[in-house]
């Protein structure tokens, strides 16, 4: 029997790359949406879930997902307040890993942030860290946190003003960082959508961390 897979945050910029090339792959029979407000694009034989973020967990519960992944992600400007921004990008998120792994889920796979670190100085590296160590802290049997650059793609109705100037001079950027600084490259979204799939279903056990380099190899 195919892996139960469930998504959240699939209205995302990754998530919604993601969802369509699982469903072009003919994967939506066994996907299910775990959404906010309702998704407008085709998704075939998927399974929406619209709710309440308070009953997620519960959800969750009824879905027993094999592998769950979670795009959530947020900015400081859209959330409007550190408080808020936390509220998603590490408290949702570990809520989701919280019911995702009681309810028997063996991977959990996660977009984080490159520089991601929970003793930061940075208030956003700061959560995204914190968020990582709650996701570790679960144990699940395979965990793969993802931390891309900065993301490269078209955002509908979400627009980030610094991201796009930093976009626009993202290939001349680029260019000046090697090495280990790499990490730090501009990437495109649907890479990480890609190296997602690539994950999927991985058998060998532990917490794998996955940057720059990584998510290209795997594309």
């Amino acid at each position: 029997m195919a892996d139960k897979i469930l998504i959240v945050g699939a209205t995302g910029l990754i998530g919604s790359l993601l969802t369509r090339k699982l469903v072009g792959q003919g994967a939506d029979e066994q996907m299910h949406l775990l959404l906010r407000r309702p998704y407008r694009e085709d998704v075939g034989k998927a399974k929406i879930h619209v709710q309440l973020q308070e009953n997620w967990p519960a959800t969750i519960a009824k879905i027993k997902p094999d592998i769950a992944i979670s795009c959530l992600g947020s900015t400081m400007k859209k959330a409007g307040s550190k408080e808020e921004f936390a509220a998603v990008d590490r408290d949702l998120v570990s809520a989701v890993a919280a019911a995702a792994k009681a309810a028997g889920a063996r991977q959990f796979i996660a977009i984080s942030s490159t520089m991601a670190d929970s003793s930061a100085s940075s208030f956003y590296l700061k959560t995204k860290g914190e968020a990582e160590d709650l996701l570790r802290a679960q144990k699940f049997d395979r965990l793969d946190i993802i931390r891309p650059g900065l993301l490269r793609g078209e955002r509908v109705a979400d627009s980030r003003l610094g991201e796009s100037l930093a976009i626009a001079a993202s290939p001349v950027l680029d260019l000046l960082l090697h090495g280990q600084f790499r990490r730090y490259r501009s990437i495109l979204a649907s890479d990480v959508a890609d190296a997602i799939v690539a994950l999927m279903g991985n058998v060998l056990s532990g917490t794998h961390v996955h940057e720059n380099d990584a998510i290209w190899a795997m594309v």
